[in-house]
Parts: C-alpha cells; sequence; structure tokens
C-alpha cells in the first residue's frame, strides 16, 4: 500500500522517539528582543562632597561682598575727600578775581598828589571791575527802591507816612545781595504805611 502525500509529510519540527512518540525537535528559536536594561541610578554625592561644594560657594561669595564693600569705602572716602576740597577751595576762582580789584586799589593810593577828580575817576573804574567780577559769579545787588515789600529780599527798619502806596519801600539804606537765588543779605529799607487822617 502506498503511502499518501500527507502521511509522508511530516511536521518538520516533530519527530518519532524510541517508543515511537512524537517529540519537537530542536530548531532555531525565535530569539526575544531583550529589554533595554535601566541605566544605573546616578549615585548621590556624599554629604561631605556637598558640604565642601557649599562651604567653597559661600567663600566665593564672602569675598565678593568683601570687594564691593572695599570698593564702596573707596568710593565714599575719595567722594568725601573731593567735597571737603571742594569746600576748602570753592573761593578760589573768585578771590583770584578779587586780587585785580585789590590791585587797582592799591595802585590808586599809590598816586601821590592825586586830584580828587582823578582820585574819584579811579574808584569809580574800580567799582566798575568790582561789579564785573560779582556779575561773573552770579552776585546781583537788591535795590528794591519803589517796589513793594518783600520780607524774603527785605529788612524794614523803619515806617514812615508818605505819598506811596502802603507797604511800598520808600528808602533804601543798604542794598541786598543775592548770589544766584539766594539772599546772603537782605536790602535795610523804609517801608511807607497809611497816612493817618486827622480828627
Amino acid at each position: 500500500m502506498q503511502e499518501t502525500p500527507d502521511a509522508r509529510t511530516a511536521d518538520s519540527s516533530q519527530q518519532e522517539g524510541p517508543a515511537g512518540e512524537l517529540t519537537e525537535q530542536p530548531g532555531t528559536p525565535e530569539t526575544p528582543q531583550q529589554a533595554p536594561e535601566p541605566s544605573a541610578p546616578e549615585t548621590m554625592p556624599s554629604l561631605e562632597v556637598l558640604l565642601k561644594r557649599a562651604e567653597l560657594a559661600a567663600q566665593e561669595h564672602h569675598d565678593a561682598w568683601l570687594r564691593a564693600k572695599a570698593e564702596a569705602d573707596n568710593i565714599r572716602k575719595r567722594a568725601q575727600s573731593e567735597i571737603a576740597s571742594a569746600h576748602k577751595f570753592a573761593v578760589e576762582s573768585f578771590a583770584t578775581e578779587l586780587l585785580a580789584v585789590k590791585d587797582s586799589l592799591e595802585a590808586a593810593l599809590a598816586v601821590e598828589n592825586a586830584s580828587v577828580e582823578s582820585m574819584k575817576s579811579g574808584v569809580e573804574l574800580t567799582l566798575k571791575q568790582l561789579l564785573s567780577v560779582f556779575e561773573k559769579f552770579s552776585l546781583t545787588e537788591i535795590d528794591p527802591a519803589g517796589q513793594k515789600f518783600d520780607p524774603h529780599r527785605h529788612q524794614a527798619i523803619s515806617v514812615v507816612e508818605g505819598e506811596a502806596e502802603p507797604n511800598t519801600v520808600v528808602q533804601v539804606l543798604q542794598k541786598g545781595c543775592l548770589l544766584h537765588d539766594r539772599v546772603i543779605r537782605p536790602a535795610l529799607v523804609t517801608v511807607s504805611k497809611t497816612r493817618s487822617v486827622e480828627s
């Protein structure tokens, strides 16, 4: 009897064993994909290392603070020195200009047998020179004759009756002076008041 192809063709993966049992033939089993090995956890630095890092960072910050403090102290000292120097020599330019006025006065006094007219002319020229110095350094006169009395710029010496409107400066006894916008000497003045009505 002829074997059928189905009977001849047996499963290649099976083979008769010694007792006629079919056994699984070892083949090339499909290799399963291996899962990626988990990366080893990063080891935490020890407390000693962390402490050392913190100490180094603190030292750097402390050094930076010391440098900043020293620089601030130097700037403060330099500013104080400059302010003291500015106060000490603030009038240097003004004093230099006044020396020329002094020279003119001395030259006028050195002239012997000067006439009254020449002396007066020399004094007038010297006064112009002095006023020029005042103008250069923003020194201006306060001459409030005929103006309303201003207690911030004028100092009333007396009050008199007169034809002028009340509270008007009728006489300037001494001119005042401004340095820029600051009053360094108020003008001494006489102020008018309302004329009293005789009964």
